[in-house]
Formats: C-alpha cells, structure tokens, sequence
C-alpha cells in the first residue's frame, strides 16, 4: 500500500481490502443470514474506517467490528451492547456529544477522539488469526502516522494492547517501565529519542458483553479510564 496523505484517503483504500478470504467470506455470510432482530437491514459488510476527530488527541483501538454491530451499521462501536458502555463512558469524559451509539443517522459527534480497532473485519467467534493481524496492521500504523496530535491511547482489551505495544516500538517509542503487562487502569509512558513527543497507553477491559454482564467491568470503571485519559492529555498542554 502507498502510504496515503490523508485518513479520508486510507479509508478509501481500506474499505475496498479483500486480503483475508475467510474475513471475506463470513462477513457476507453474517450479512445474508442475519438474525430475526435484524432481518430486512443491509448491512455494511465491508472492512471498517475509523471514525471520530482527524485531529483526536485520544485513540481508542479495539479488537474487531461485530458481526452484527459495526458490520451491520458501517461504524466502529455502532449498533451493540459494546458500543453503548463505551460511548456513555466517552460522553462522561466530554469526548462524545451523547451517551449511545445506534446508527450512522443517529448524530453523534465524537470531540478530540478517534475510534480504530487491530482487525477491520468482523472475524468468526470473535477470533482473527494471526495472518488476519498482520494484514490489518499496515492501516493502524498508517493511521497512526497521520494523527500527529495523538497523546493517550486507550487499548480496549489485551489484544488490543499488544497490537499498540507494537505499533510503539515500530515508531520507536520506549517505555520506561517493564514488563508491559495487561491489566485494567494500566498506564504507560512512551518516549523516542530527540523527539518531544509524548504517548500515554492506557488499558482497560473491553466493553463487551460478557465483561459488563459479569461484572468484570462496570460502567464507572471505563468512565474512569476515559476520564483519566482527558486529564493526561491537559496535562501534556501545560
């Protein structure tokens, strides 16, 4: 891939990828064979843009769209059970014009932040495989190198933390502390050489159903992070 100029001119690219065949295949299916809730809708059924501010200080990357959330509506954290506790968290940082994320049509505005994720196709069982990683990759770093504004990220799962502890390293960040371990509400502080530049990576649980049904992540706890995140970005102003 030519490395694009403009993120409207990597989603253009994005949008039309057809390297994973078995990502291919079952976003089509998923979409031929919907569930009754859903029955009559087109789907989206293509690979997933990021969406938010061009200019976000806060990237927020999961893992994958869901077969019947951003593959179905056409936007990352669109349409699911995820989507709603992650946009009431970002709304109770100031970072979401309102608390829920339906549809495309349903007006939300995200301020200072950008949503992406490490895999751009919904994947059977919510699982990619390792080549399904590495062809998605190129468009997080891309991503990355053209929002220059970038101070914290927010890694929504582990998976997702392990995608951003590399795209770090490949840009030359280091951290100061090791191990880099998961665990939510872990913050660290990347750096590279000659370069003022500072990115804040914070973790926490994905919003998924099953954490947010068992208790493992509670609302107050994602409002948390993404509050924690704003303040960190001010304090990189100052």
């Amino acid at each position: 891939m030519n490395s694009p100029n403009t993120l409207e001119e990597l989603n253009k690219v994005l949008i039309e990828c057809r390297l994973c065949p078995r990502l291919v295949k079952h976003r089509v299916r998923v979409s031929t064979n919907p569930p009754r809730r859903y029955a009559g809708q087109r789907y989206w059924s293509k690979p997933l843009p990021g969406f938010g501010d061009p200019n976000a200080e806060v990237l927020v990357v999961g893992l994958a769209p869901a077969a019947h959330g951003g593959n179905r509506t056409g936007r990352m954290f669109t349409g699911d059970g995820s989507a709603n506790t992650l946009m009431r968290a970002l709304y109770s940082a100031g970072l979401a014009n309102h608390p829920y994320s339906v549809n495309i049509d349903d007006g939300l505005m995200l301020h200072n932040c950008y949503l992406t994720a490490s895999v751009r196709c919904a994947p059977p069982g919510n699982k990619p495989t390792k080549n399904e990683f590495e062809n998605c990759y190129q468009y997080l770093s891309e991503e990355f190198r053209l929002m220059k504004n970038v101070k914290v990220i927010v890694a929504l799962g582990s998976i997702a933390f392990r995608t951003c502890i590399r795209l770090m390293k490949d840009y030359g960040y280091i951290s100061g502390k090791t191990p880099l371990k998961f665990r939510h509400g872990s913050g660290y502080l990347f750096k590279r050489t000659g370069d003022l530049r500072i990115i804040h990576l914070l973790c926490s649980y994905h919003p998924s159903r099953q954490n947010t049904q068992t208790g493992r992540l509670t609302q107050s706890m994602i409002n948390n992070i993404f509050k924690r995140a704003v303040k960190l970005c001010i304090r990189n102003q100052q």
